[in-house]
């Protein structure tokens, strides 16, 4: 376990959450909570997070293990897990007692589900008044669409980001990032809920949706379309209005990113791929000409970084400290990347059921309070009995009754 020299788990270690989500939304603001050390208990109902069969129901195969879902496990490790029957009213006393007794309470299901269960903000404020109580959506908690249903792709489509990227052929493309950037901006909302707690001495309600958190994702470039009210055309990169702002293919099948949008790179680079006569040729010497003759200047440094591989134009490149370039890589070759493996962006853990494994990281480095992976996500209850028994008084002739009425597994 990676702890400073006090014992800390993280910033946040001491903070209880009870995360009451499922799929990726929910969970993947918790896993952040939880990496940066609040205990987070997972409570599933008695079938189970729909998580742990994705493979099945998206027909991927994500199995690893003895039962152990690449999907599931990716985005709750690190939590506990209880499994309750909460149309039970011995459930939901369950889930209110532990309300109590906890910091935050996450919750991405359907707008009015909460409420109809006795689990919307203000039945958790009856039994905890300065609860953080943290809402995942589709469309935002206010409007018209606010109780409608969403998943990923459909998040994305309302947003407009089915035309963030891909050629300009008509088509829409899926972005994939809906889920993961609702989570991320959630479990931010949560902790500026925790600092004005700590400084205003209230709980209060937080909401993220996926519309929102895509708008949010896509600033930059959303903001300048809202301001001149254009919209940004889609380009081919054999037809990119900024050459230095592309990739390129070498002659192993490999790429290379330049992220150079001013002119004083033109001559360092020209000079870096041995064609100096570039510089001043009248056709690329300027932004505004390499623009206006871009479909003759793409074919052309094609041809060239046709000439070595990737790992010679690397070599050439490098010799140009102020070049912005990076090489083109695939998922896989991050688990090797030195610059992931020393900021510990990718973790590695020793999975009791999978063995050694590697795990993306929340990827925030604290200099006294480091982040560390430390369990593996919970099987389906876990620590059901465990947490009724330490944490909430129950007793063992409880825990029999519980089950015997089907309030527990």
């Amino acid at each position: 376990m990676n702890t400073d020299s006090n014992g800390y788990k993280g910033p946040l270690d001491g903070l209880k959450v009870i995360d009451w989500t499922m799929w990726q939304f929910g969970p993947i603001s918790t896993v952040m909570l939880a990496d940066m050390g609040a205990e987070v208990i997972k409570v599933e109902s008695l079938d189970g997070d729909h998580g742990r069969q994705f493979g099945q129901i998206m027909g991927i195969n994500t199995e690893l293990a003895d039962g152990v879902n690449a999907y599931f496990e990716s985005m709750n490790r690190q939590k506990l897990g209880i499994a309750l029957d909460l149309k039970n009213p011995r459930g939901l006393k369950i889930l209110h007692k532990l309300v109590a007794e906890s910091d935050i309470f996450v919750e991405n299901f359907r707008k009015g589900v909460a409420e109809r269960l006795g689990l919307g903000y203000e039945d958790l404020l009856k039994h905890n008044e300065k609860i953080i109580y943290a809402s995942a959506s589709g469309y935002g908690p206010k409007g018209p669409d606010s109780a409608k249903p969403a998943l990923e792709l459909a998040a994305e489509a309302r947003a407009g980001a089915l035309w963030w990227t891909g050629p300009d052929d008509g088509m829409p493309y899926p972005a994939g990032m809906a889920d993961q950037i609702g989570g991320i901006m959630l479990s931010y909302g949560v902790i500026g809920a925790i600092v004005a707690r700590e400084r205003f001495g209230f709980g209060q309600r937080v909401d993220a949706s996926h519309l929102g958190s895509m708008i949010w994702a896509h600033g930059m470039p959303e903001g300048i379309k809202f301001l001149t009210g254009k919209e940004f055309p889609r380009t081919d990169r054999t037809i990119v209005a900024q050459p230095l702002w592309n990739y390129y293919q070498c002659k192993d099948g490999e790429w290379l990113a330049f992220s150079m949008s001013q002119n004083r790179y033109w001559s360092q680079f020209c000079n870096a791929l041995g064609i100096p006569e570039c510089i001043e040729d009248p056709r690329f010497s300027t932004t505004e000409v390499r623009a206006d003759n871009r479909e003759e200047l793409i074919p052309l440094l094609d041809d060239v970084f046709a000439t070595k591989n990737r790992e010679e134009w690397e070599a050439e490149l490098a010799k140009y400290k102020d070049l912005i370039w990076e090489r083109v890589q695939r998922s896989l070759d991050l688990l090797d990347d030195p610059q992931v493996v020393e900021n510990n962006y990718v973790v590695e853990f020793d999975h009791p059921v999978v063995g050694p494994t590697k795990w993306p990281q929340t990827p925030l480095t604290y200099s006294k309070t480091p982040l560390s992976t430390r369990k593996m996500a919970p099987t389906h209850g876990e620590n059901t009995e465990e947490i009724l028994l330490e944490r909430l008084g129950y007793t063992w002739d409880d825990i029999v009754s519980l089950k015997d009425d089907g309030v527990i597994l």
